[in-house]
């Protein structure tokens, strides 16, 4: 067999250094003698005369890479070439065409139905617990108010990060990512549910409501959506967001948060988000990374289990104030101390071991806490006023004014006359 080697491989099969080789390459002295070779040659011809040596196909000495990539692009002109021509016939960009049939649940997509419908849930509850008269008309008009303005500021939300939903598995199916709904469309119908919804909170139930409701719209729109991507001081005013609600539910029924009590439930939801946005947004960290938000889970891990713990922690104190601030019967801590306590032991679960199975639970329990936990206050109510109540309330008011008009008629007769 013939070996055609280079120096490098020759010197793997002898046993002199690199200076021997090169002198018996240049000396007329024979070289020393060489082991066998252990390894198969590179290229071998037969000792045969006939046989001679010959290269069939040039494109073995091509390097591997090279070869491929050329067959892969001859193989595939064909469809290469028609690709081409689909995507040229084909528009880079399509105007959106509005499909009327399902236009209500693109509005409802638009304003988050479900986060909206927990949000006139807790201004429900706020008036429910407020020591006045239940009115039918401004329950409902309260509602619906606090559910438009809702809506609002959902839409805006929405607006204002389409580029960063559409890089999250959790928001890319929205309808202004899916492009279901025009940006102008969007901010059309916000306006439209934002001016009635004030106008309904104003005009139907009373200033202070519509005050709150107004508060909250610019405090989730221009605070908290631009803050998500700057700080994670927005898990905090995300919060007061949320704990806004029972307040106006709490206002709508008698006109007043100044008392204690019209706090309490305001506090629970305050304190109960943490848990809940904690847990929901520990298995969501790649999203949240993905797109640039700056939460607790993505950015300081252990504070967001911590988090989580101390507020859970919070929400049961409260649960024992709202007796002490005679909101609620002392009959409410005793029935909700097994429900709290549940919840503080997940929450601290997710803060021991900080898995995705921990997460998922205190997130689902947080779904069944906050229900029950409303049911509770309201069943244990302390004070209950009757229609009775409100027409002695109302023939006082009647009375105080007949006698200062009373007043100051006579202080008109006797007032000194000038020429």
């Amino acid at each position: 067999m013939l070996h055609l080697l280079s120096p490098l491989r020759l010197s793997k099969h002898t046993t002199c250094s690199v200076p021997k080789i090169i002198s018996a390459i240049y000396s007329t002295k024979p070289a020393h003698k060489e082991y066998q070779s252990q390894e198969q040659p590179w290229i071998s011809v037969p000792d045969h005369p006939k046989n001679q040596f010959r290269i069939t196909n040039p494109e073995l000495l091509s390097p591997p890479e090279a070869v491929l990539q050329e067959r892969f692009n001859i193989k595939n002109d064909i469809n290469t070439n028609s690709s081409i021509k689909k995507k040229i016939s084909e528009p880079e960009w399509k105007p959106v065409e509005l499909d009327y049939s399902k236009l209500h649940k693109h509005f409802l997509m638009l304003s988050k139905i479900r986060l909206t419908s927990l949000v006139v849930i807790t201004t429900m509850g706020g008036y429910a617990l407020a020591p006045g008269v239940f009115d039918l008309q401004t329950f409902l008009m309260c509602s619906l108010g606090t559910g438009l303005v809702s809506a609002t500021a959902n839409t805006i939300n929405q607006f204002f990060e389409v580029p960063f939903d559409a890089q999250m598995s959790r928001t890319k199916n929205r309808v202004l990512v899916r492009g279901h709904l025009t940006p102008a469309q969007a901010m059309l119908f916000a306006s439209l549910s934002g001016v009635a919804g004030l106008s309904v909170l104003y005009f139907q139930v009373n200033g202070l409501t519509a005050a709150l409701g107004a508060t909250n719209l610019i405090l989730y729109t221009l605070i908290y959506t631009p803050m998500k991507r700057v700080s994670i001081i927005n898990t905090w005013v995300g919060s007061v967001v949320g704990a806004i609600p029972p307040l106006m539910g709490y206002a709508g029924c008698i006109g007043d948060i100044s008392t204690p009590g019209a706090w309490i439930m305001a506090g629970i939801l305050y304190a109960w988000q943490f848990p809940h946005f904690n847990a929901l947004s520990w298995n969501l960290r790649p999203d949240y990374s993905r797109a640039g938000y700056r939460m607790m889970a993505v950015t300081n891990p252990g504070l967001c289990r911590r988090t989580a713990l101390r507020y859970t922690a919070v929400l049961t104190g409260l649960s024992y104030l709202a007796p002490i601030l005679n909101v609620t019967h002392w009959w409410f801590a005793v029935a909700s101390t097994p429900l709290n306590v549940y919840f503080l032991y997940l929450a601290w679960q997710f803060n021991k071991k900080s898995d995705s199975a921990s997460s998922r639970k205190l997130f689902r329990f947080s779904l069944i806490h906050l229900p029950a936990l409303m049911l509770l206050m309201l069943f244990s109510k302390k004070y209950w006023a009757s229609v009775n109540d409100n027409v002695e309330l109302k023939n006082l008011t009647d009375e105080l004014k007949s006698n200062r008009n009373i007043i100051s008629d006579f202080t008109r007769i006797f007032a000194p006359t000038t020429s």
